[in-house]
């Protein structure tokens, strides 16, 4: 979707400017071509080199560059665009094409461009939220500068709030968004979306439980995946400790019988993706006391938890049109995946090594095989961000197709 499309990459001051070299990558996967302006406050945090390697180009620096602004550079860069992004923005950067400043070659190059411009702020909670921010967004909005994010969660200063930079997956939707003409929907827009995420806390008594190490990453980036590309999301979370995604609705509960419950009540849906790693026993009769140790070890009798997998997947009137299941297993992953779909009725799984040593729980990569009536697809190891990324396009193509 992004062939030739030709994007200037505008990387200001901020931590998250390390996050550049991650949002080339994507753009070149789709295709695009892309060009960087470096500030100097950004290459303190990522370099030139890096930059161009990645994206194939020069990176530009420099206003009073001889040879560059020999060729009026900073009037060529805009032209030659067909977008221009600026990731990160800065609180500085954004008051300084609020006012029209132009002091450096990115400034300049802003306020001499002709072309659509999409910004993803990155900065303090503090300084996002000041009145002054606030006005300089109003004023870029009213110029039909376009936004993504900022998200909600931990940010580098070691506060919490608002300012942290949109996921790179989210960047990258709204880009391509944009070049399909669908930049305040998506092609999910009309389509309403269930995700489960994280593990579930079973109850031995009033202070233990029974849990796995799920950390809920891949659930929850592939709901983020899914808002971003226009979906009505609602996430269906057992406890993490991952701020929720920006743009869904998300329901916190503990046990895998709350989680089915939070799972009807959400129907009807047209997608449904259990991601979660959901208990498969439940303590019998866990009271709420805690058990003394001084009475010796208790004997726990376990009694299965409800299959959330197959109660959505089972045929009926309330069925999402596409459920989509996660296999997690130790051996045989193809093998297992393929058997797990058909005993489920799910139309896909997900399938993944979950082993002691594949760092797949509690890790930011994932090896997925994507199982499906017409075969298996194996994907190479990714960001959990990346494989909801991909996630999230196949479920749209597949739903313009069939839903």
């Amino acid at each position: 979707m992004l062939d030739n499309k030709r994007i200037l990459l505008i990387v200001a001051g901020g931590i998250a400017a390390v996050k550049a070299p991650d949002l080339i990558r994507r753009l070149r996967e789709r295709g695009a071509k892309v060009r960087c302006i470096l500030t100097r406050a950004g290459a303190q945090f990522t370099t030139p080199m890096a930059l161009g390697a990645l994206s194939g180009d020069a990176v530009y620096q420099e206003l009073f560059s001889l040879k560059d602004e020999s060729e009026m550079g900073h009037i060529r860069l805009s032209r030659e665009a067909d977008l221009i992004v600026v990731a990160p923005a800065t609180a500085d950067i954004m008051t300084k094409m609020a006012t029209g400043i132009a002091d450096d070659l990115a400034t300049t190059t802003l306020l001499a461009a002709d072309k659509p411009i999409l910004i993803a702020p990155s900065m303090n909670v503090m300084m996002w939220t000041h009145p002054a921010t606030q006005a300089n967004l109003a004023t870029l909005k009213a110029r039909e500068v376009r936004v993504i994010g900022p998200g909600a969660g931990d940010l580098a200063c070691g506060e919490v709030g608002d300012g942290r930079i949109a996921e790179v997956s989210e960047i990258v939707a709204a880009i391509s968004r944009y070049f399909q003409g669908e930049v305040d929907q998506g092609p999910l827009a009309r389509y309403r979306a269930l995700v489960t995420s994280g593990p579930t806390h079973e109850p031995i008594d009033g202070v233990r439980y029974i849990a796995n190490r799920s950390s809920g990453k891949q659930g929850h980036a592939i709901a983020a995946a899914l808002s971003a590309l226009g979906a009505d999301v609602v996430l269906v979370s057992g406890p993490t400790q991952l701020p929720d995604p920006d743009g869904v609705k998300v329901v916190h509960i503990e046990t895998a019988a709350q989680m089915l419950k939070a799972c009807k009540e959400a129907l009807p849906r047209d997608i449904a993706v259990c991601a979660a790693a959901v208990g498969d026993w439940h303590v019998a009769g866990a009271g709420k006391k805690k058990l003394k140790r001084d009475r010796g070890p208790p004997a726990l009798q376990l009694a299965s938890n409800p299959d959330i997998l197959a109660t959505l997947a089972k045929a009926g009137g309330g069925r999402p049109g596409l459920v989509v299941g996660f296999a997690a297993e130790t051996e045989d992953v193809i093998t297992n995946g393929k058997a797990k779909r058909d005993a489920k009725g799910c139309d896909w799984i997900i399938a993944n090594d979950v082993s002691a040593g594949s760092g797949t729980f509690g890790g930011d990569n994932n090896t997925v095989h994507l199982i499906t009536r017409e075969g298996v697809e194996d994907w190479p190891t990714l960001k959990k961000s990346a494989v909801a990324e991909r996630l999230a396009e196949r479920i749209a193509a597949y739903v313009s197709r069939h839903l």
